[in-house]
C-alpha cells in the first residue's frame, strides 16, 4: 500500500491536525463531523483545503485506513459493520472529567483500544496518534532524519497495519517507535509519562525498558 487513503472521524483540533499534516504529505484524506457534509464547508476551504468531507458510510468504503479521532464514548455510535476489514487508527483517549466515567472503560486496567478492538470485531485497531497535544502535531513536526526528532509511540497486533501507521507518523513530522502490541497501549494513555512527553525515539525506549 503505497499511500493509503485516510478517513478522518471527527473534525474537531485533532482530526483537523491531522487532516492538515496527511494532505500536506501527499495522502487523500476525507473527513467527517457529527454534523453532517454541508457544516464543513467552510471549514475546509479555510482549514483544511485540499482535504474533502464524505458521510460515513461512504468514508468507510473509499478509505483504507480510518482514524477515530472523536470522544470515546461516540465511538459506539458507528456501525461495526462499516469498519468490517478496515485499518483503524484508535486515536482516542479515556477522560471521564471530560466524557465522564463509562463502566466498561474505568473497570479496565489495560489499554482502552483493546476495548475498542473487542467492540470492533472486524477491524484492524491500532493505537496511535492519541498521545501528541493536536497543537504540537503542526509546531514540532520535523522531516525525516533530522536528528533528535520528537516520536510518536504506536501499539497493534498486526505488522502491516503498524508499518503502515508508521509510515503516517513519519510523513506527518515524526518518529514513529513501535511499543508492541496492542496491550502496550497502556503505556501512553493519559496519566503515564508517555502521555505528550516530548522524547525521542531513543528516549522513549530507555523509558519503557527502565520501567
Amino acid at each position: 500500500m503505497d499511500k493509503p487513503s485516510i478517513g478522518i472521524v471527527g473534525a474537531g483540533r485533532l482530526g483537523t491536525a491531522l487532516a492538515r499534516g496527511l494532505s500536506g504529505a501527499g495522502y487523500e484524506v476525507a473527513i467527517i463531523n457529527s454534523r453532517g457534509v454541508d457544516s464543513l464547508s467552510l471549514q475546509l476551504s479555510i482549514l483544511m483545503p485540499g482535504v474533502r468531507a464524505m458521510a460515513l458510510p461512504e468514508m468507510t468504503g473509499w478509505a483504507d485506513v480510518i482514524i477515530l479521532a472523536i470522544p470515546l464514548p461516540r465511538y459506539k455510535e458507528i456501525d461495526p459493520v462499516l469498519l468490517n476489514g478496515k485499518i483503524v487508527i484508535d486515536a482516542m483517549n479515556y477522560w471521564p472529567p471530560v466524557d465522564g466515567k463509562l463502566p466498561e472503560f474505568d473497570a479496565y486496567s489495560g489499554s482502552s483500544s483493546e476495548l475498542v478492538a473487542r467492540n470492533l470485531p472486524g477491524a484492524r485497531v491500532i493505537k496511535t496518534f492519541n498521545s501528541v497535544a493536536y497543537g504540537e502535531l503542526e509546531e514540532q513536526a520535523l522531516p525525516s532524519g533530522t536528528p533528535n526528532r520528537r516520536a510518536i509511540p504506536l501499539a497493534g497486533d498486526d505488522n502491516e497495519v503498524k508499518n503502515i501507521a508508521s509510515m503516517l507518523i513519519d510523513a506527518i513530522g515524526f518518529e514513529p517507535v513501535d511499543l508492541g502490541g496492542l496491550a502496550y497501549g497502556v503505556l501512553f494513555q493519559p496519566d503515564t509519562e508517555l502521555f505528550n512527553a516530548r522524547l525521542t525515539k531513543s528516549q522513549i525506549i530507555n523509558l519503557v525498558h527502565k520501567n
